[in-house]
C-alpha cells in the first residue's frame, strides 16, 4: 500500500488547493465513497464533488493549509489537522459580507484495498465560526476564529 499521508496530501493539493479542479476527486475516492461531515453522510463520488463545489463557493479566495498528518501502522487510516481561511461568501447561510474567516478541522480517511479513499470523517470548528459570523465573538474571545 502506498503511503497514505502522501495520498491524502496529494488529494488536498489537487482538489482543495487547486481552484476549479474538483473532478480530480475521481482519481482519489471510490465510486461509493462516503464522507460524514456535520453529522450527515454524503454518499457517492458525485455527491461528494457537489458538496465540495458548494462549500468552496461559500469561501472566496479559499486557502487550505495542512497542519499535521499521520497514518496508522498498516496505512489503512490517515488523519490530518487542517486550516481553512478566506472571505465569507455566504458560509453557513450568512450574508456574503466578504469578512475574513478562518477555522480549523480534523479529517480521518479510510484507504481501501484499491488504494483509494472509501470513507472520510470530518469535524470542523463550526461552533466558533458560527459565533464569529453572528458577530458574537470578540477579538480576545477564546472562541473567535474570524476577524473583521
Amino acid at each position: 500500500m502506498r503511503n497514505s499521508v502522501d495520498l491524502m496530501e496529494t488529494f488536498w493539493k489537487e482538489v482543495w488547493q487547486t481552484p476549479g479542479n474538483v473532478d480530480a476527486v475521481d482519481k482519489f475516492v471510490a465510486e461509493d465513497f462516503v464522507v460524514t461531515t456535520g453529522g450527515r453522510d454524503i454518499v457517492g463520488r458525485e455527491a461528494f464533488k457537489r458538496w465540495i463545489r458548494e462549500f468552496q463557493a461559500q469561501i472566496r479566495d479559499l486557502k487550505f493549509d495542512i497542519v499535521h498528518t499521520f497514518q496508522s501502522a498498516d496505512g489503512k487510516l490517515v488523519s490530518a489537522r487542517f486550516r481553512i481561511s478566506g472571505l465569507n461568501n455566504g458560509l453557513m447561510g450568512f450574508p456574503a459580507d466578504q469578512r475574513l474567516i478562518e477555522f480549523t478541522g480534523n479529517a480521518i480517511w479510510h484507504v481501501g484495498p484499491q488504494g483509494r479513499f472509501v470513507r472520510n470523517w470530518v469535524e470542523r470548528s463550526a461552533f466558533e465560526l458560527f459565533r464569529d459570523l453572528q458577530g458574537i465573538s470578540q477579538v480576545n474571545d477564546v472562541f473567535a476564529v474570524a476577524r473583521q
